[in-house]
């Protein structure tokens, strides 16, 4: 009697991957890890079968035939929601999904997963297509949260899909990027955002501001920034700085005037989150992006030094644990402040060099548990704002330096001014 595959009926075969992705998930999940393990290995059976006949049919040509063709977007799938560690998987199910995996790639003749679904080249059309054909009716805003795996399915898939590939399916994969990260869960939101990050990257400038699209995609990032959830603010702040470049290009080719640009509007939100923000793990975070968004914005970054001076100074007093991220995060900020905004910094150095010699006095104070390389790195940071606070000042800081060393009679304020730190700055 002739196998299914032998027939040209892989339907038979392929029941048990539509009754296995169903259930991810679902209240009957207990043994699916065991059933998708033996679907696998019926399929894998399949896979072999089909490529010996049709290696048969063909000798020595690599593509797929059509009873072939017609089985690798279900066989994929099925493989990528088993292939990871998630709750609906066992050590068995992922090595079988694994597997599955690459003999795919075997009678396709593909070197990667990226080739299998984008093509060998341009010219070659790959099985993106045919897999997006099979998640779409999963990733609609009213049946993407009935099946677990889909999301990860997607999101998985779409990071292999690169420039200058990703353009074609634009339409395709932007809508459900935005639906996974407009959700109330966190985990999604993140995976969205990723998502959305991913296309930004690998997507022509040109596409994205096409129909309003980048605009869309801002405002959905815009609101998150609303969020306390340090991991989501992480991937936001992330993925906007990749976007901002996009939209004000867009706007200078449309001559738009606008009173600010996305990246002023979003340089002032975050600041104005950080004035009042107390968590550590937030901190670090705004602190960690905000040297970026300096860089970006040049000299525009004057239009912030208000709000931005508080900000500094009220995270130089604050100690954040014995890595000081929030610290460094700041000086490097200052310092990018003081490059672009030099001429506005004199008026603000009284202000600045008392929180940065008090910072200085701190580090070299501290009995805690800070590894001595952060507190090199804190003095080092110090001491470059220093010595830029002293250019635009014209000398000014060695002056005050000179009269607070001279002037003081406690030793350990002279031991700390005496610190090689310091004389770097005096040699400048």
């Amino acid at each position: 009697c002739a196998c299914p595959h032998e027939r040209g009926e892989p339907s038979t075969a392929l029941a048990a991957f539509h009754a296995d992705r169903g259930g991810c998930g679902g209240p009957d999940a207990g043994d699916l890890p065991e059933r998708a393990a033996d679907a696998g290995s019926v399929l894998l059976l399949l896979l072999a079968g089909l490529a010996a006949a049709e290696g048969r049919e063909a000798p020595g040509v690599p593509a797929a035939g059509p009873r072939l063709r017609s089985v690798l977007g279900p066989v994929y799938v099925f493989a990528a929601t088993h292939a990871a560690e998630r709750p609906w998987t066992s050590a068995r199910s992922q090595s079988v999904a694994r597997e599955l995996l690459a003999e795919l790639l075997r009678a396709t003749g593909c070197g990667s997963v990226a080739e299998f679904l984008r093509g060998r080249n341009e010219d070659e059309e790959g099985r993106f297509a045919a897999v997006m054909g099979l998640l779409k009716q999963e990733l609609t805003k009213d049946t993407w949260k009935r099946n677990p795996a889909t999301k990860h399915v997607f999101s998985w898939t779409l990071l292999h899909i690169t420039r200058p590939w990703l353009s074609h399916y634009l339409e395709s994969v932007l809508p459900p990027s935005l639906l996974i990260s407009d959700d109330y869960q966190e985990e999604n939101k993140i995976l969205g955002v990723r998502c959305l990050h991913h296309i930004i990257l690998n997507v022509p400038a040109a596409d994205l501001c096409q129909f309003n699209r980048a605009q869309v995609v801002y405002h959905a990032l815009y609101n998150h920034l609303y969020s306390r959830e340090a991991p989501l603010i992480e991937a936001v702040l992330l993925c906007l700085l990749d976007l901002l470049p996009v939209l004000e290009r867009a706007q200078r080719h449309q001559k738009e005037t606008r009173p600010t640009a996305p990246c002023d509007e979003v340089l002032q939100l975050v600041l104005t989150h950080m004035e009042a923000e107390h968590r550590l793990a937030l901190r670090r975070v705004y602190a960690r992006a905000l040297p970026a968004f300096v860089q970006r914005l040049g000299i525009r970054i004057a239009r912030h030094l208000k709000r931005l001076e508080r900000v500094v100074l009220g995270y130089l007093e604050v100690c954040d644990g014995p890595e000081e991220e929030a610290r460094l995060g700041i000086l490097e900020t200052l310092r990018c402040t003081i490059e672009h905004a030099w001429p506005r910094m004199p008026c603000r150095l009284p202000v600045l060099l008392k929180a940065l010699l008090k910072m200085i006095w701190d580090v070299h104070t501290d009995q805690g548990s800070t590894p001595e390389p952060v507190k090199a790195a804190l003095l080092q940071g110090a001491t470059e704002c220093l010595i830029l606070l002293d250019r635009c000042s014209e000398g000014q800081v060695k002056v005050l330096l000179e009269g607070v060393y001279s002037s003081c009679e406690e030793g350990r304020v002279r031991e700390c001014t005496a610190d090689p730190m310091f004389t770097l700055l005096f040699v400048q």
